[in-house]
């Protein structure tokens, strides 16, 4: 399920770290958590689809490595970021 352009350059603009940025791990984990939010949504009304279901493993699996890698590299920003996400870790 893509989020809409409107959507997606506002978390990009909320999370960004300087002006133009969109690969720090910020933007990254907060557009990740957007589309594991709608697939969550998606597979409530669905419980039968297996390939979205799929999918969103894959992308729980993505969030996660991008999280240990923040854990790594910048403990403040980590907190930050599972803060302003509401992730429970």
């Amino acid at each position: 399920m893509p989020l809409a352009p409107e959507g997606k350059q506002e978390i990009i603009t909320d999370y960004a770290v300087n002006d133009g940025d969109t690969g720090s791990p910020e933007v990254q984990i907060a557009l990740l958590t957007e589309r594991i939010k709608a697939l969550t949504d998606h597979l409530r009304s669905f419980p039968k689809d297996n390939h979205s279901r799929r999918g969103l493993l894959k992308l729980v699996g993505q969030r996660r490595r991008l999280l240990a890698y923040l854990l790594k590299k910048d403990n403040a920003r980590y907190r930050a970021v599972i803060g302003r996400l509401g992730l429970r870790r």
